[in-house]
């Protein structure tokens, strides 16, 4: 387990730079100049050059980026262009409120996604299995910024049930504080990652409850209930461990969008903004950030499906 472990830490800093490098190059080559989004359109020639001098944008783009590297180690992430704040300051106001986003819709994902799994494997290709089905694709189709206008249609424009916006307050207490408004960018994120996670815990269940083991304990007398609970429940859960791991980012790339619908004060919105400004520092510390967490919680995941399942062992024997 200690050698897969360094491994795989290994492999995690390769992709860690390989992700900084393929970043850097790609905002870098961003059509439009961040000193015309920043100082105006307007801007003289002159104060676009100060500009470039200041933030070293007239270096070439291995210099800028050996620079940027220096930094990154040392724990400085730069300076916003538009806000003119520390980048690592901006990111720690707001990994908070991503983590409640984030957590809490993953969780209310699972919570629905795991049961309804084991429904649909335990009444296969009957009308109700068939209806959830089509549920379950319909919502893993549809585009994360569709699903939450149509939910603000609904719920917001028409019932009046709850607030289009999320919480406006900048602390964290503050947008606990309005759990209401909470209430659809979660339901819009945990809608379309459940489509996902429900189809593999349809699959894995199916295939659980056709192993011996589970014959056996029906011959024992077991009831239905400890049956699903005991053993098809927590077997069928091993892949879905795993897949939520690797949904990281695209549940991140639906925050982003959630985000910016419903005006969420998250990283998500940090980086559209950023984003529409050419606020190079921002993206590129954001980005660092999901990369190094998307590594985390994969590796997390791997480790999690080892202590859920005694009969895997990473490493040599």
């Amino acid at each position: 387990m200690t050698n897969y472990l360094l491994r795989r830490v290994g492999q995690a800093i390769a992709v860690v730079i390989g992700l900084l490098i393929v970043t850097f190059i790609m905002i870098h080559m961003i059509p439009g100049s961040a000193a015309r989004s920043v100082l105006g359109v307007r801007a003289t020639s002159g104060r676009i050059a100060i500009f470039n001098s200041t933030y070293g944008l007239n270096e070439p783009l291995y210099r800028q980026f050996l620079t940027y590297v220096d930094q990154v180690v040392h724990g400085n992430f730069g300076t916003s262009y538009q806000l003119q704040q520390p980048v690592s300051t901006l990111i720690a106001q707001r990994v908070p409120k991503d983590v409640v986003l984030v957590g809490i819709s993953t969780v209310v994902a699972l919570v629905i996604a795991l049961p309804m799994g084991i429904y649909q494997a335990v009444r296969r290709d009957r009308p109700d299995d068939n209806l959830l089905t089509g549920v379950s694709f319909t919502l893993y189709s549809m585009p994360t910024f569709f699903f939450g206008l149509l939910l603000i249609a609904i719920f917001s424009v028409q019932l009046h049930i709850f607030p289009p916006e999320a919480p406006s307050a900048t602390s964290l207490g503050g947008i606990l504080a309005d759990p209401r408004a909470l209430v659809l960018p979660v339901l819009t994120l945990a809608l379309v990652t459940l489509a996902s996670f429900s189809r593999y815990m349809r699959s894995s269940a199916i295939e659980v409850l056709a192993q011996d083991y589970i014959r056996v304990a029906r011959a024992k007398g077991l009831s239905r209930r400890l049956v699903l609970s005991r053993h098809v429940l927590r077997n069928s859960a091993l892949p879905v461990v795993t897949l939520v791991g690797l949904s990281f980012p695209n549940i991140i790339a639906g925050a982003v969008i959630s985000e910016e619908i419903y005006n969420y004060p998250g990283m998500g919105l940090l980086m559209y903004q950023a984003s529409t400004s050419h606020d190079f520092p921002i993206l590129l510390g954001c980005t660092l950030i999901i990369g190094v967490a998307t590594v985390v919680g994969s590796l997390a995941a791997d480790i999690t499906y080892a202590i859920l399942d005694p009969r895997v062992r990473y490493g040599r024997a």
